[in-house]
Order: C-alpha cells, then structure tokens, then sequence
C-alpha cells in the first residue's frame, strides 16, 4: 500500500465507528451481538489486480465491517477501530503484499490476533494457493467457512531489524540474493500481463537462463554476501547465489525447494557461483533430498530463529526492503479460514 492516497475518513456515534463503502456511502455497523459470533472486518485493496480490473466486489451488510485504506497509516486506523469494535474474523481481500501489510499492521494494534480469511485478489496469490481457497472466492464464502469453524494454522516469517525499534515485518515469502533479481523480473511479467504461477514460471525460466548463460561476473552467479548465526552456534559468512525461506507447505507449480512439504520455517541456501545447475536445478526444485544436492552447495535446513546480515535487499512477500542486520524466526501460528 502506497504512503500518498488520502486517509481514512471516521466519526464516532453511539453504535460505532463509520467506515466508507466503495460508493463512497457509509454505514454503521452493529455493535450488540452475541460474544460468541463471528465479528468480522474486511480489509480490500482497491488496487489489487481482481479489484482494480473488475472493482471491489463486496456491496457489504450491515453487521459487517468494511474499508478499503490507501495507505499504511489509514490501515493501521482501521485496525484500531476494528478492534476496539471486537472484530475477531479479519478478512483480507487482496494479494500476498496486503496479507503482509495487514497481519504487520494488526500485530501492533490486537491484544489477541483475530482469525483470518483471504480472498485471492492479486497479482501473486501465494498463501491462498498453499491453502487451497479458489480464485473464485469471496467474502460471503469465508464468512460461511469460518462460521462452520473451518481453519488452517500457518505462522508468517517475522523479521526484526537489530538494534533498531522498528516493529517487525510479518510474511510467508522471504528471499534475498538471485531471490531479489527474480522478483523483479516477475514485477516485469506481470505488465506483460502474466500473473500468479505463470507470473513464476516465466520468472524462474528467464533467472536459471541468467544463471546457466551469464559469464564470470554476472551479478547472478556471483551472489551476495550473507552472514548466517544460528542459536546452535553454527555461522557462516559467504557469498550466496540464492537465501529463500518461507512457512507455506505448498508452493505455486508444484515446486518443492524445500524438499517434502512440512510446517514450520524452511530455508533453501545455495552457494555462489551455483555448481552444476544444469543438472542440479530440476531435481532440487522438484524436492530430490539426495545428497549431493548439500554436496554441490544446495543447502536445506529447517533453521530456527536465527540472526542474517545482508549488504544487499532482501524481498518478502513482493516487496524489497534494504538490507542490514536481521533477527528472523517463525512467529505466533495464525488461523486462516479455508473451503
């Protein structure tokens, strides 16, 4: 979400706060219900690419909160309200960088982090897919799956700069590296109009060309510099072609980077310059766990928290941030409401 759209507009009266409707209307929403019922709120990014292509498709009800904020700060506004109203169903109507925004945000602001329902609305759609909700789903679907209790547990990456007080960043896709070049490769595939696993298979496609043709001092096959210090006491500071960690279970395309499908964080390392990828990238993408793939320098583990220091960026979730000193761990698992 961009810093320069206009801000949330409130008033407060005697049943609530007033949120806007995509018309522009506003209405209010019921405080008195049951303790017990769901309370929900929906967060929609009028410019995620379903939205912006086809407008928001929410008209709303009255016992349902709803706002569209332009920009971090209306967000942050929102979720207050939401809270203060008792909203415990958060529904996310956009792509993976509004999930990131919103549990970023909703993590400063709720005592008690509410359950959660995405509708895949963007241009990567990433944790929807490893949850199995359909592209077709919408706000009324969620509201029925969460109302007949219908939950799947993933807990997001949470990354802390050191030294700093910066809240941390909250997400399901870290990767630095190779990682940063093919985002920005996908951002280039999604103004070809490419989107979702074919915006990833384009991407990765043209970024193992870049690898398998570049000469000695291709920035892909030189990597970045990384320095690794893991609670064990285990450190290692190199260069890396490639850092990517994530606690999804499933990955667009069927792609396996971290080998078998389990919960928790999961890291894939990969040394620079990148040993026979030719011949490794196939299987180590497929899942092989054979181990020549640690041999040649493709390094898998299930990490723990552990501190990373990059000179480059690093992306999570589709959008770069500068590098630094990084204190990474699995954070609280949150609930998502799924089919």
């Amino acid at each position: 979400m961009a810093d320069t759209a206009p801000k949330l507009a409130r008033t407060r009266g005697e049943t609530g706060v007033v949120l806007p409707w995509p018309g522009g209307a506003a209405v209010r929403a019921r405080r008195l219900r049951p303790a017990d019922e769901i309370r929900a709120g929906v967060i929609a990014n009028a410019r995620a690419h379903r939205n912006h292509k086809n407008g928001l498709q929410f008209e709303g009800t009255d016992d349902v909160f709803y706002a569209s904020p332009r920009t971090r700060v209306a967000l942050e506004r929102t979720l207050v309200d939401f809270a203060a109203e008792g909203v415990n169903l958060l529904i996310v109507d956009g792509g993976d960088g509004t999930v990131r925004d919103v549990i970023t945000a909703a993590a400063k602001v709720f005592d008690d982090m509410p359950k959660l329902a995405v509708i895949p609305s963007g241009k990567t759609n990433a944790l929807a897919y490893d949850l199995g909700i359909p592209e077709e789903w919408t706000v009324e679907a969620a509201l029925e799956a969460a109302r007949a209790e219908r939950f799947a547990t993933r807990a997001p990456i949470e990354i802390e700069r050191i030294g700093t007080s910066e809240p941390a960043l909250r997400g399901f896709l870290f990767g630095a590296g190779g990682f940063v070049r093919a985002t920005e490769l996908a951002q280039r595939t999604h103004k070809w109009g490419a989107f979702n696993g074919v915006a990833v298979g384009l991407s990765l496609a043209w970024s193992i060309a870049q690898t398998l043709f570049g000469g000695a001092g291709n920035a892909w096959r030189r990597g970045d510099r990384m320095r690794i210090r893991r609670e064990d006491g285990f450190e290692v500071d190199r260069s890396f072609y490639i850092l990517f960690l994530s606690t999804l279970e499933r990955m667009p395309l069927g792609l396996k980077p971290f080998g078998r499908p389990r919960p928790g964080l999961k890291g894939l390392a990969v040394d620079a310059p990148p040993a026979k990828p030719l011949v490794a990238f196939g299987p180590l993408l497929m899942g092989s766990e054979a181990a020549w793939l640690d041999d040649w320098g493709y390094h898998r583990a299930d990490p723990g928290p552990f501190e990373l220091t990059l000179d480059g960026d690093f992306v999570l979730d589709g959008e770069q941030y500068r590098g630094g000193e990084l204190a990474i761990r699995a954070g609280e698992p949150l609930q998502f409401a799924v089919p």
